[in-house]
């Protein structure tokens, strides 16, 4: 019986010790805890082909840092612990960020908070554009580019920098002044891509405050202006063309949709209606004036344009906001009939001035499917006085309307939705035809506009300055954000191509890049 049990137990000492050997330790590194793979994608030569989104450009500049912390470099340290290839970056030569271009600067030095606002710092840009890099470059992301820009034979040509012709960013590292981006993509071989564009096909008309063409039914890129709304059937042949180019040899990929612009906080950090109870004497004056505007319009048949203005009544907690006074090109001028009405009252001459004045003019609105969105820049402007009125009509905002490079209207962001609708369109359509991983950024980027998005212990939301999700341009992420990117990045690539990479930790990633680095 004693011999028995010996032999027992040193049995389950050595079925216990088998147990140990084949115990699987879990990969810090995988998202499941499972051994990394790369699933189906080969990630040994990875191009990332895009706009200043992929290269990196955050606080309005592209500079080292950034490109450092670019949601293509960021996948690229996770594909490198599966066989990733060396992924180079056409670096700046600064943190100051900025460019020169025959020693004469073409774009200013990033900006970085101060405590109270935004400011550029100290510095002179060091990056000579017509220093051309020896590539080739794995980020192929290029400040600036629209969809049809990435297929330009030319877009790298210095010579083309000045007419507007050709791209700064893209004349560094371009490996001549005829290529094009896609060409020189689809000349490093790549077995896996990313691709992130359109973004600018509408954003450029969005932050200019509408000021280009919507060349919807323009089918002739050559063309447009720079501010101006991309034709859906182009983007959509364009889109079709990278895409069948850069899969030609058998490469797998991922593709970002184009978020909604008005998701940002440089449209949405301005409300509509920051202007405080104004003193009782001008709140019934332009009362008396907007008033008689409104009766013009009624007699026409036109909607009323303008709101009673609040007086302030000493208590600033109770005080309510009045809205902002906004130019609308889109309205029916009313310049002759409020001439004609205010002559007598006023005398023919400056009749005629306020009728020029706010002939298209009117208060801004924030109606549910029917907003004005108030560009950042234009916080500084706002009720201060212009030369360009007497007084009383001299005040930005007040008494003299916000010009259109300040406002997105309302049917100006009709315009870029149903563009953006018509582009993610085609993404997905394409996408799905070539069996590549969609991002849907659109979604994500509405995520953090609302509410925001939580991981980690932190909550990256798109408030200015403090939200952690983009830098102090407005537009462009943040560090954290650009962390998000990489992982929402990630994700799309792991639901489709099997792999089970890990997504970064929020606390990896600073909100704001500072003065100095």
């Amino acid at each position: 019986m004693i011999k028995n049990f010996k032999w027992l137990f040193v049995v389950a000492i050595a079925f216990t010790a088998c147990n140990n050997d084949d115990e699987v330790v879990a990969d810090p590194n995988s998202s499941d805890g499972q051994p990394l793979t790369a699933g189906t994608a080969d990630f040994s030569k990875y191009v990332s082909l895009g706009n200043s989104l992929t290269a990196g450009y955050s606080d309005n500049a592209l500079f080292i840092e950034g490109q450092k912390g670019s949601y293509p470099n960021l996948m690229a340290q996770k594909f490198a612990l599966v066989g990733g290839g060396e992924f180079k970056i056409p670096y700046m030569n600064d943190n100051v960020g900025g460019l020169l271009f025959g020693g004469t600067p073409i774009q200013g030095t990033r900006l970085y908070f101060n405590g109270s606002a935004p400011v550029n710092v100290a510095g002179t840009p060091s990056t000579e554009v017509t220093n051309v890099l020896t590539g080739p470059f794995n980020n192929m992301g290029i400040p600036g580019a629209k969809s049809f820009h990435l297929v330009a034979n030319g877009y790298g040509n210095a010579a083309g920098v000045p007419l507007g012709q050709a791209n700064p960013y893209f004349v560094r590292f371009a490996s001549s002044p005829t290529t094009n981006v896609l060409a020189d993509a689809v000349a490093q071989n790549p077995t896996f891509f990313s691709l992130w564009i359109g973004n600018n096909d509408v954003l450029a008309y969005a932050t200019s405050g509408g000021t280009g063409v919507n060349q919807n039914g323009n089918l002739n890129p050559a063309t447009y202006g720079a501010n101006d709304i991309t034709d859906p059937n182009v983007f959509a042949s364009v889109y079709s063309t990278l895409v069948n180019g850069l899969t030609s040899n058998g490469a797998k990929g991922v593709v970002g949709n184009i978020p909604d612009v008005t998701s940002v906080p440089f449209f949405t950090t301005v409300p509509t209606d920051p202007i405080p109870g104004l003193p009782a004497a001008s709140a019934g004056q332009l009362n008396t004036l907007f008033g008689a505007v409104n009766q013009i319009c009624a007699a026409i048949g036109q909607p009323a344009r303008f709101q009673t203005l609040v007086a302030d009544d000493g208590n600033a907690a109770t005080t309510e906001k009045n809205p902002l006074l906004i130019a609308d090109e889109t309205l029916v001028d009313l310049s002759g009939p409020i001439a004609s009405a205010l002559s007598p009252v006023l005398g023919p001459t400056t009749a005629t001035f306020v009728g020029s004045l706010y002939g298209k003019a009117r208060h801004a609105k924030n109606t549910t499917g029917s907003r004005d969105y108030i560009l950042l820049p234009a916080r500084t402007v706002i009720g201060t006085t212009t030369a360009s009125a007497p007084s009383p009509f001299n005040t930005v905002g007040v008494s003299y309307p916000m010009q259109d490079n300040t406002t997105l209207t309302a049917s100006e962001t009709a315009e870029v939705k149903t563009a953006t609708t018509a582009f993610n369109n085609s993404i997905a359509t394409i996408a799905a035809s070539k069996g590549l991983a969609l991002v849907d950024a659109n979604t994500l980027l509405t995520q953090v506009a609302n509410g925001g998005i939580s991981k980690d212990g932190f909550n990256v939301t798109s408030v200015y300055v403090t939200g952690g999700g983009f830098s102090l341009d407005g537009v462009h992420p943040s560090p954290r954000g650009y962390g998000l990117i990489a992982n929402e990045f990630l994700k799309a690539i792991n639901a489709t191509y099997g792999s089970n990479f890990k997504g970064y930790n929020f606390g990896d990633f600073r909100i704001l890049y500072p003065a100095s680095l």
